[in-house]
């Protein structure tokens, strides 16, 4: 099972900057969270990056992307989807919980 789910924009965003912004060789998508703490998402910020996998990551293809994430951020983003946002008052990617349909960032 793949903890989170990322948008056909979001892949197609990702896939233009990996492409277009000379990431590395070997490197992916790492999803996690910084700061916070508890068992809620509450205090959490989601994060988004590109990185070299290491030893404590759960790694995932999703369509074609190698995707990171540490083994102990999966419990923060099971469920959470990743979209991409282009509009005329923000540009980005966000992270929204689809039971909820709150965006996080």
């Amino acid at each position: 099972m793949i903890p989170v789910k990322i948008s056909e924009e979001a892949i197609k965003e990702v896939k233009n900057i990996m492409e277009n912004k000379n990431i590395p060789e070997g490197y992916g998508l790492r999803v996690g969270v910084r700061g916070g703490g508890g068992c809620s998402a509450g205090g959490m910020n989601y994060m988004l990056g590109f990185d070299k996998s290491k030893d404590s990551d759960k790694i995932f293809e999703i369509s074609g992307i190698p995707v990171y994430i540490d083994k102990s951020h999966v419990m923060y983003i099971i469920g959470m989807e990743v979209q991409f946002h282009e509009g005329n008052d923000a540009r980005g990617f966000i992270f929204v919980n689809p039971e909820t349909q709150e965006k996080l960032n």
